[in-house]
């Protein structure tokens, strides 16, 4: 583990004590509600009728597992690097009683079988933690069964460059969206250092391990936004989130 990944580590177990002492709150929402938003549900929602076995690569706080069983998942296999946010993740579900279980490890190199899964879902707030993309989207591929798809809902990469100024969106002069990296100064802070991606990149590594690519969208709303905080930039001018749709080819017909 190299010294970046040792800090946002770090940084993730100390943030992740929020979810433990917010049990009965995520509870109670995970059982009111879905933290999907329309546009994961719009394009999901295909793919959950056929009650997928699902992967969640970097699966935080579990929420988004109990909404995929909820909307049609046969099973979902959350894997994080972060023990404390598993273990509540797995508190929770075991208290609603839903078939999830959770993995501690680090990513790429999922510790899992080759084509486990038929739906690897991954998003809001995992990409930027990657530090070698080729090999994610390489274990990506090593997952998914035939005809088995990846759905990623994320953050755009130039989001990290708008500032949060109220009166007109303005680029972080200390950014670059070709940038390698840069540290975190909002959540989860402690010097959390994330990885910058160009969504080209992102589709490129996809198309390069042997992925097809069935849709690429940007959208305006960012998957996240911090109390208190009203941004230009999330006006509605600029991209701040992006989905993508891909596909493992079907074994060919004899």
């Amino acid at each position: 583990m190299d010294d970046a990944v040792r800090r946002n580590r770090a940084a993730w177990e100390t943030a992740a004590g929020k979810y433990v002492r917010e049990h009965d709150d995520l509870l109670r929402e995970a059982r009111e509600g879905t933290s999907l938003n329309p546009s994961e549900i719009e394009l999901l929602r295909p793919l959950l009728r056929a009650a997928p076995a699902v992967v969640h690569l970097q699966s935080g706080h579990g929420l988004d597992d109990v909404a995929l069983v909820a909307a049609g998942a046969r099973t979902v296999i959350g894997v994080d690097y972060s023990a404390v946010t598993t273990g509540a993740a797995h508190r929770r579900a075991a208290a609603l009683g839903l078939a999830c279980r959770y993995v501690v490890a680090e990513l790429p190199g999922a510790p899992l079988s080759d084509g486990c899964a038929e739906l690897v879902y991954t998003g809001k707030g995992a990409l930027i933690w990657m530090r070698d993309l080729a090999a994610w989207a390489r274990d990506v591929a090593r997952l998914l069964r035939p005809a088995g798809h990846l759905f990623v809902y994320e953050a755009h990469p130039a989001a990290a460059l708008w500032s949060w100024d109220a009166d007109e969106p303005r680029i972080r002069a200390d950014r670059s969206y070709f940038g390698d990296c840069f540290v975190n100064d909002t959540f989860p802070g402690n010097g959390a250092v994330e990885f910058q991606w160009t969504l080209g990149e992102i589709v490129n590594v996809v198309l390069a391990a042997g992925l097809e690519l069935l849709h690429l969208a940007e959208h305006p709303e960012p998957f996240w936004r911090p109390g208190g905080i009203t941004a230009a930039a999330w006006s509605g001018r600029l991209p701040n989130a992006f989905s993508l749709l891909a596909r493992r080819p079907p074994e060919p017909a004899d």
